[in-house]
């Protein structure tokens, strides 16, 4: 589970294996062994892979079918600016609407 995560949120993110190795400083090879089911990545880096994809590690862990994306660090501007786009596309996939 945690294999597929991984990978699917690098790829929503748009980086590479090498890419998301240099930003948690391992090797791009351990980044492809998490992601092939080889190994797990140490709690250290499913924490630090949660921050970065600002998700829950329950998320990561496949311990919750939801994700969720963590609002801090965000200004009360940017929060805003999200919460306008989620009732925008909630109200045009309303049915009726």
């Amino acid at each position: 589970m945690i294999a597929d995560r991984i990978k699917q949120l690098r790829e929503e993110c748009g980086l590479s294996q090498a890419q998301l190795a240099k930003r948690l400083h391992v090797t791009r090879s351990s980044v492809n062994a998490w992601e092939m089911g080889l190994s797990m990545p140490t709690i250290q880096y499913v924490v630090e892979m949660a921050k970065l994809f600002r998700i829950r590690t329950d998320f990561l862990l496949g311990l919750e079918e939801e994700q969720t994306i963590s609002l801090e660090g965000l200004s009360e501007e940017e929060i805003s600016l999200l919460y306008g786009l989620l009732g925008y596309f909630h109200k045009r996939s309303s049915p009726g609407e």
